[in-house]
């Protein structure tokens, strides 16, 4: 569900319950969130202050875990957020980023992640990747890249890549 994602953290981290949800994806059950359900989900907690949702970098930096090595923000497009990961990405460059937009969901399976709904997903893995190609494209600096992945894009979290079909 929505809210404050440090409040989520807060009421199941190092709980029972939080063993029991590992448990749960152990077996093969699901576990989904929106908006700061989402976002809970990484290792890394985004948006985890408890005085603005505005801070990237907050009092409360360690999510639940179910994917590591990871930062997730949520809304990204329809809040303008598309720049907001580099803040994390900056400090913790080891950590993949991927911002959520409205509408729109990734579905983990192993290692390997599929786009679906309305919208995009935002990925941040010092890399660039289009449809189009991009040997013609003027592109950033590496730290500086993202790209966007569409309904039916998979992506591979070991590998830090697009699944090109």
């Amino acid at each position: 569900m929505g809210g404050r994602q440090w409040r989520i953290v807060d009421g199941f981290l190092n709980t029972k319950a939080h063993d029991e949800m590992f448990k749960l994806l152990d077996r093969g059950g699901v576990i989904a969130g929106s908006s700061a359900g989402a976002t809970i989900q990484g290792s890394y907690l985004a948006r985890g202050d408890s005085k603005n949702n505005q801070i990237m970098m907050g009092d409360h930096e360690v999510g639940l875990g179910f994917i590591s090595n990871i930062a997730i923000d949520q809304h990204v497009m329809a809040r303008n957020r598309q720049f907001d990961m580099f803040t994390i990405l900056e400090d913790k460059p080891e950590l993949l980023g991927i911002g959520i937009d409205e509408s729109t969901a990734i579905v983990l399976k192993g290692d390997v992640f599929k786009v679906i709904g309305e919208s995009y997903v935002i990925i941040y893995d010092n890399s660039f990747w289009s449809r189009e190609g991009y040997e013609l494209k003027q592109l950033p600096n590496k730290n500086e890249m993202f790209y966007y992945l569409r309904s039916e894009d998979e992506y591979n979290l070991r590998e830090r890549k697009v699944i090109e079909k």
